[in-house]
């Protein structure tokens, strides 16, 4: 359905008809909870630190046996914190959150696969990009330098990647 034709629909109804639907929308499901809870009462903060937590869960779980991270899973949480449009540096920390948390699972379990680094690499473009579009990279270049540095030792010309990418955007 497009918006479009669901904002046909919704016109069609009455004020408490609506009101029907977002509550059965409410109780259907739980991202919708979620987005609405946050939507009458948004605390950026508070949801930019459960996002990372669940980030660092992704390459550090506090239960269970490790196992690999999921690169689309920690995506699909920096996507969807998008979504609530916060302030741009809301997003470039959490984007480079992310970044950190590969660079550190890759120093303390050694060398990787290429897969794993190429992900890293990409998304680390993704977040230059992001914050120099956005006018940030005055705030954030000695963290994107201490990402270059700490992966110095790391395979795959990892750290050589990193700092082409990073000049690119100096």
């Amino acid at each position: 359905m497009s918006k479009a034709k669901l904002r046909k629909f919704l016109l069609a109804n009455t004020k408490e008809q609506v009101i029907d639907i977002m509550l059965e929308l409410y109780d259907a499901k739980k991202e919708a909870k979620e987005y609405l809870e946050f939507y009458l009462s948004p605390n950026y903060s508070a949801e930019l630190e459960k996002c990372k937590k669940i980030i660092e869960n992704e390459f550090f779980p506090t239960r269970g046996c490790l196992k690999d991270p999921s690169f689309a899973k920690c995506r699909k949480i920096i996507s969807d914190f998008r979504k609530l449009k916060p302030d741009p540096q809301d997003v470039a920390d959490l984007m480079l959150f992310y970044i950190e948390q590969g660079c550190q699972f890759t120093i303390m379990y050694g060398d990787m696969w290429e897969q794993f680094y190429i992900t890293m690499e990409t998304n680390f473009e993704k977040a230059v990009n992001f914050i120099f579009i956005n006018g940030l990279l005055l705030n954030y270049y000695e963290r994107i330098e201490s990402i270059i540095h700490s992966v110095d030792k790391c395979g795959w010309g990892f750290s050589d990647s990193l700092m082409d990418i990073y000049h690119k955007y100096r």
